[in-house]
């Protein structure tokens, strides 16, 4: 049985960063992850009109990207999550085993970055 794309997705840490301040300095509005291999972070602050979203594959990739309205930081976010699954399928999980391995992976992680910056 496959998954669909963008499912499966949990709560990070059973949602207890909600409401604390993230690390571009926005407060933590969602936050959630899938099996602990990736993690996406959405961040505001209304009175500044900033949106943020922070994306990790663990042991490959941190990337943040910034929004100034709610809607699209959203849709981004939604977004970003099969995208993300489809990026974890073609990398070892937990990081590169080699350099070589790492090489490989560079231009797969260079797409990602191209589609979400």
């Amino acid at each position: 049985m496959s998954r669909q794309p963008g499912t499966n997705w949990t709560a990070y840490d059973d949602g207890t960063s909600l409401g604390w301040m993230g690390s571009q300095g926005g407060t933590i509005a969602r936050d959630e992850e899938q099996e602990g291999q990736l993690r996406l972070t959405y961040e505001v602050d209304d009175s500044r009109s900033f949106h943020a979203l922070t994306c990790s594959v663990t042991g490959w990739l941190l990337h943040h990207r910034f929004f100034d309205n709610a809607e699209q930081a959203l849709a981004e976010f939604e977004a970003m999550k099969p995208a993300l699954e489809d990026l974890r399928a073609q990398l070892r999980e937990g990081g590169p085993g080699s350099p070589e391995e790492a090489r490989r992976g560079g231009p797969v992680l260079a797409a990602f970055l191209a589609r979400f910056s």
